[in-house]
């Protein structure tokens, strides 16, 4: 899908690409979701992570749960012909799924913000994750193979929904190009690729 962003405040402007796959994986809701919001192994699946850990500089909870919080995160260069980012991420878990929403973000900007200035000047594209249990007894923590009562042995996984957006272009008037729907068609294609290598799931 696309869209024209003008005057949007919190946005950046232009025309926005946004893309939205679904697969399966013989995989726990839990352990999907605390794959995916750890810093530590975000460069397992994240191309913009500069091929590097991250490192979390702000943690703010949003409940008792520690899955439930704000971050921001900062990926280090790995040369000098890159500079380092931050991105600020979202996590939030309950019975029925989860979340995992992240947003590349302006450094100045942010630091602004972080000194007190208005947020409505940041201008974010979120990206990321819906997780949720494809079935009774798939939502626990240690879900893997198991015998359902009176049942045959089932392998309990997850539904996990990877969106993007993405900035194609700074200009509101200008055309979609088929390098971009390629683009962002290659993001989905190699994390959702990466992901499954990371977690040792079949192709």
């Amino acid at each position: 899908m696309t869209r024209k962003s003008v005057d949007d405040p919190g946005e950046p402007p232009g025309i926005v690409l946004s893309a939205a796959t679904s697969v399966w994986l013989p995989v726990s809701p839990q352990r999907l979701f605390d794959f995916l919001r750890d810093e530590r192994l975000r460069s397992e699946w994240d191309i913009l992570s500069n091929g590097g850990p991250m490192q979390e500089m702000a943690h703010i909870a949003k409940g008792q749960d520690h899955g439930n919080c704000v971050s921001l995160l900062r990926a280090s260069a790995m040369n000098a012909n890159q500079s380092s980012m931050l991105i600020l991420q979202e996590t939030c878990i309950d019975a029925a799924g989860s979340l995992v929403v992240y947003a590349p973000v302006d450094i100045p900007a942010m630091h602004v913000v972080m000194n007190g200035g208005d947020s409505a000047y940041v201008a974010l594209l979120p990206s990321g994750f819906a997780i949720v249990p494809d079935g009774p007894g798939s939502r626990g923590p240690n879900s893997g193979a198991h015998t359902n009562s009176g049942g045959p042995n089932r392998v309990s996984g997850s539904l996990l929904t990877v969106a993007f957006q993405i900035l194609v272009n700074s200009l509101p008037t200008a055309k979609l190009t088929v390098e971009s729907v390629e683009t962002v068609n290659n993001l989905i294609s190699c994390t959702v690729q990466k992901i499954k290598a990371a977690l040792h799931c079949e192709s």
